[in-house]
């Protein structure tokens, strides 16, 4: 059983503990907290505090964090895109449509089903029972590059990286409209929307701090193809910037609008690059994949029809 241990400084004040750990270690989402708060598994100044209670600055927390238990999830023989592998862990090619684990109406054709299958019982179990491997996320019309750890140190050096924003992700997306400016950066909060739990906006609930860089590759009449690389990374987080921004991603029917014009199944967004220092030989590595065919052809068309 791992251990991980922190003092509530002027960031963790204020906040509930099953938020602030899960601000903590990233790799940990709240529902998973929750379940180690339920368990006692986390202690506050020595006691077990309850799923409310709200840091004081200079608690001290201690969290244990079981060995991981075995998972149920069904295998599927569902090929993947492996672009590197090793003893500690994969980078894959996730492609559109896919979702990355088990959720409603997706409980055995996801990206979690297939690793089961490829890797067996080789997956980090920090997450929980449905996210095995699974250090970070892309949403399910995003395609791209994601990591996946084959062991619990693995995750947590990972999921560290992420944390300090030392990680590196860079997307590709077509953006509806002309951008004013070649360049530029995109720096506002982003939190739940209090309206749509399934949603993100500007300054939403419980709103974290979200950068955006931007950077114009090419101009169309109607449409412009950028780079975007995360500082931070925040769910939706670039759809939820160039919305607010006036530049929704073309497709997007959740931020864009509630119809798609444009022939495309959900946003126009792609992972392209990912960045990160191997959690073992401490050398830095980049991945880039080549653009899919359906973001290739959505710019050839709009090249022809002189969008």
């Amino acid at each position: 059983m791992d251990k991980l241990e922190f003092l509530a400084d002027d960031e963790y004040a204020g906040t509930r503990v099953d938020k602030a750990v899960s601000m903590f270690e990233p790799s940990l989402s709240r529902n998973a907290v929750q379940k180690l708060l339920e368990k006692g598994l986390i202690r506050v100044n020595g006691g077990t505090p309850s799923k409310n209670y709200k840091l004081k600055f200079g608690d001290k927390l201690l969290i244990d964090l079981p060995d991981p238990s075995p998972t149920e999830i069904k295998k599927a023989n569902i090929p993947l895109d492996i672009v590197y592998e090793d003893g500690d862990l994969l980078v894959v090619n996730k492609p559109k449509g896919m979702v990355v684990h088990p959720a409603p109406g997706h409980y055995d054709d996801t990206l979690v089903n297939a690793l089961m299958h490829y890797c067996g019982d080789s997956l980090s179990g920090i997450n929980g029972e449905i996210r095995p491997g699974i250090v970070h996320r892309i949403d399910k019309d995003t395609g791209g590059l994601l990591m996946v750890a084959k062991n619990d140190a693995a995750h947590i050096a990972l999921a560290e990286q992420i944390k300090a924003h030392s990680f590196k992700r860079e997307y590709r997306a077509v953006v509806i409209g002309n951008l004013k400016e070649d360049v530029g950066v995109i720096d506002r909060p982003i939190g739940r929307n209090p309206y749509d739990r399934k949603k993100q906006c500007i300054n939403g609930v419980s709103a974290r701090e979200a950068v955006t860089r931007y950077a114009v590759l090419e101009r169309y009449r109607y449409f412009c193809n950028v780079k975007c690389v995360l500082e931070t990374g925040r769910t939706h987080q670039i759809r939820v910037h160039m919305q607010s921004v006036g530049h929704p991603v073309a497709g997007d029917i959740v931020y864009g609008g509630e119809k798609n014009d444009f022939g495309l199944r959900g946003q126009c967004l792609f992972a392209a690059v990912l960045g990160f220092v191997h959690p073992t030989t401490g050398k830095y590595m980049e991945f880039e994949a080549p653009l899919p065919r359906w973001y290739a052809d959505f710019l050839t068309r709009i090249k022809k029809s002189n969008w």
